[in-house]
């Protein structure tokens, strides 16, 4: 697994030691710490998750697998299949959804 930045700044805070270079770099990694927690969801994420909610709630209703093209005709709003694609893949990748392949045609359900 990758580094991250504090990791990586707290291996070279050990190895300086003591000194005005130490606490250039603590005062780095408290900085960069700081960046990391004070990330809150952007507008376009927290209208993802209400249209995944959306989709989970549709394939809860669906007794096998459906289509993109299907999920889209039953939901409420204009979105495109290339944002449903997307957004059933990041469901796939959270293990909510499992996805099947039949004859090149990708389906859906709940996991």
């Amino acid at each position: 697994m990758a580094m991250t930045y504090v990791e990586a700044l707290e291996q070279a805070i050990a190895i300086c030691g003591e000194g005005e270079v130490a606490e250039k770099l603590t005062a780095l990694k408290a900085q960069v710490a700081k960046k990391r927690s004070s990330s809150k969801p952007t507008k376009t994420q927290v209208e993802n998750e209400a249209i995944k909610e959306q989709i989970l709630a549709v394939l809860a209703e669906c007794d096998e697998g459906v289509t993109v093209k299907e999920i889209l005709g039953m939901l409420e709003g204009d979105y495109t299949s290339q944002k449903i694609s997307a957004l059933l893949r990041q469901l796939v990748t959270a293990e909510k959804v499992v996805k099947t392949i039949e004859k090149k045609v990708s389906r859906f359900a709940l996991a």
